[in-house]
């Protein structure tokens, strides 16, 4: 524990000292984080902060990934917007000591093979005026508008009942020509009371993410507070259970009418999700995002292997299509790797 302090000691020394000033707020700079990983969460409208209790706990509060007895690996595609949006997620966890956890976690957002036809312009009336209804299609480049972000996920148990844990963020965005680097950081706690009730919450970007960019823009993501609530209730008709869930997203950017409900320039942004345990080898979830979407979802659970479906679509727009997202969770439960 020491050292993990420490590191982030150092950390914060070269963010303070190598990224000095000139920083701006830049609202919806860090949305592309905000998507949300792993068709469970998503089949639930992203109601996930106080029952992260899997290997996407990573993103949605790293202190729930103390709840992993075994390593695991969790892999999840999704396109968006008719495929023209690919969103890929890729995370390694395992227990550390008797007490604690660890993980890595790879999200990529990227648009490929974008057409840049500035140069392909042909003046075809000789006159030094480019026409742009003429193209020479043998001067088109194609680029790639891509996000990367990787974190390296902390998690402890102080008592039976309440865990803690963080995230270290590095974050690498380009465009075209254009790069950007960045870091931030997460803090998250989980409460759990009479073994139903679980409390959560996840301070995303605490410090103010910082992205530097080769054009020398500064940027800062805003920090995000998610707050989670989900209640266990055991039921005798299928040997099973039912949870509810609700988040709620606290943001400080001034979103005012891009929010559900804002004071000043406070926003707040609810997420309700319900899931249906059935003899704990099938799942059926539904939820509602904090975008006004519907979700639905399932998943079935086989030996060392969960694999959960999500969709959702965006109302009365035909032309953003559905989204649909996969997720396939290994559970590499082998004595040898069994937490002490």
């Amino acid at each position: 524990m020491k050292i993990y302090f420490k590191f982030i000691f150092l950390i914060f020394f070269i963010y303070s000292d190598v990224f000095g000033g000139g920083f701006e707020f830049a609202k919806f700079a860090g949305e592309f984080l905000s998507t949300g990983v792993g068709a469970r969460p998503l089949g639930m409208g992203g109601a996930f902060v106080a029952l992260a209790n899997d290997g996407t706990a990573g993103y949605w509060n790293p202190s729930g990934l103390v709840f992993l007895n075994y390593p695991q690996i969790v892999l999840m595609h999704s396109e968006r917007f008719k495929g023209e949006v690919k969103y890929d997620y890729l995370s390694f966890s395992f227990p550390y000591r008797s007490d604690r956890s660890l993980g890595f976690s790879l999200i990529r957002l990227g648009i490929d093979d974008i057409a840049d036809t500035r140069n392909a312009w042909v003046d075809i009336n000789d006159n030094g005026v480019l026409d742009p209804g003429e193209i020479n299609y043998d001067k088109i480049i194609f680029f790639s508008n891509a996000d990367y972000a990787f974190f390296i996920s902390y998690s402890k148990r102080q008592r039976e009942d309440f865990t803690y844990g963080g995230n270290i963020k590095l974050i690498k965005r380009g465009i075209g020509g254009d790069s950007a680097f960045g870091i931030g950081f997460d803090i998250a706690v989980l409460l759990k009371k009479w073994q139903r009730l679980s409390l959560g919450a996840n301070l995303m970007d605490a410090t103010s993410t910082a992205i530097i960019w080769n054009t020398g823009k500064k940027e800062l993501i805003s920090p995000t507070l998610k707050l989670g609530m989900a209640y266990k209730i055991k039921t005798r008709f299928f040997n099973g259970s039912i949870m509810p869930l609700i988040d709620w997203d606290v943001r400080f950017e001034n979103r005012k009418f891009a929010s559900q409900y804002n004071i000043g320039p406070i926003s707040l942004d609810p997420h309700y999700g319900i899931e249906v345990n059935i003899i704990d080898k099938v799942f059926l979830r539904s939820g509602y995002d904090d975008i006004k979407r519907v979700a639905f979802g399932a998943g079935v659970k086989l030996p060392k292997l969960n694999i959960d479906y999500s969709f959702n679509s965006f109302d009365n727009i035909d032309q953003l299509g559905n989204t649909h997202r996969i997720s396939i969770t290994l559970t590499i439960e082998e004595e040898k790797f069994r937490r002490k």
